[in-house]
């Protein structure tokens, strides 16, 4: 189970990542509500569908799974962070089913990068 862990942990990054594609290239209510509310919508949204579906693409080549988790972090921050500042924890009713689904990728992303960190140019080798 020790060496599928990994693995694991990378496909369900990228199945949380490309799940939410959907929402934002569909223009879905919420996804248009939420980006508008941070004062993003149209190319907030589509960019960071495309930043995300990247992310989810580098996760699943075990050569790139450090630049995809740490993508990740970047991106799932930034949502964090929006949660904390502009939108609030529940998000038209789903009690709070969006920040604490950030909260997990967010965790998860920080795992794979410490567990492939000796993958990283040039930071990976001192570690």
């Amino acid at each position: 189970m020790k060496a599928y862990l990994p693995l694991i942990l990378r496909i369900l990054i990228a199945v949380i990542l490309i799940q939410t594609l959907r929402f934002k290239f569909m223009a879905h209510p919420d996804s248009v509500y939420i980006f508008t509310k941070v004062g993003m919508e149209p190319y907030g949204r589509i960019l960071t569908g495309i930043a995300e579906l990247i992310a989810g693409i580098l996760l699943l080549i075990k050569k790139t799974a450090w630049l995809g988790a740490m993508l990740t972090l970047g991106i799932i921050g930034g949502a964090i962070a929006m949660h904390l500042t502009r939108l609030g924890i529940d998000i038209n009713g789903d009690g709070g089913v969006l920040f604490y689904t950030a909260i997990i990728t967010f965790v998860l992303s920080t795992v794979v990068v410490f567990i492939y960190r000796s993958s990283i140019p040039y930071l990976g080798k001192t570690l």
